[in-house]
């Protein structure tokens, strides 16, 4: 098996043994199951370390959520950004949505392999998730206005955090219009503060409490 955490150890430098492991069997099995189900694009699959799932770790130099803290990953596909929090926060429990199953299954068979007990799956229409949660994950999947109404009738009122709970997007480009229009205050933060790839340079989280 080929080992692919050397750049995320050197932002991550805590990680045990167990959480190294963890995620070099995420990117082998994720590269092995993309060969049958089609849920990173073939073009970009060799750089899963970098742009997948280092990418879904910068909501933990975000925020370091508090054991017990549930999250919801909205349109999950393979299972980013959710797996890899998992792996990072296995105190934390994920609940990750899609409507697609095939990648939702493949989620779900990554997460079996890497030995996840703190994942969930539900497949179907986020508008069907009824789980209560302190905060909404989403990578790249739909606009921030549209992200926060959904996500806002799942936030739990009374935060265990840091800061409030709500919506944490990762988006690229320019996203000013998008926070223009999304009817809350939102805190948009560079990724490229975190991580000096060149990936990164146009990468965001945006953060908006509900």
């Amino acid at each position: 098996m080929i080992e692919y955490f050397n750049t995320i150890t050197q932002y991550f430098p805590d990680l045990t043994g167990r959480q190294k492991e963890q995620l070099n069997q995420l990117a082998y099995t994720c590269m092995r199951w993309n060969e049958k189900i089609n849920v990173i694009s073939r073009k970009d699959i060799d750089n899963i370390e970098v742009n997948h799932i280092l990418h879904s770790l910068a909501i933990a130099k975000f925020i370091k959520f508090e054991p017990g803290t549930t999250v919801i990953d909205l349109g999950t596909g393979g299972g980013f950004p959710a797996l890899p929090l998992a792996i990072f926060f296995p105190e934390v429990k994920f609940h990750l949505v899609d409507r697609i199953r095939k990648k939702l299954g493949v989620a779900a068979a990554i997460a079996d392999e890497c030995g996840l007990k703190n994942v969930t799956f539900q497949h179907g229409d986020f508008r069907e998730c009824k789980m209560m949660a302190d905060f909404v994950v989403s990578r790249a999947v739909m606009p921030l206005p549209e992200l926060v109404k959904l996500a806002r009738r799942n936030i739990k009122p009374v935060s265990v955090n840091a800061i409030s709970n709500g919506l944490i997007a990762l988006k690229g480009g320019d996203v000013a219009e998008e926070v223009a229009a999304a009817g809350t205050p939102c805190e948009v933060v560079d990724i490229s503060t975190y991580f000096n790839e060149e990936y990164f340079k146009t990468k965001k989280i945006i953060f908006a409490p509900l």
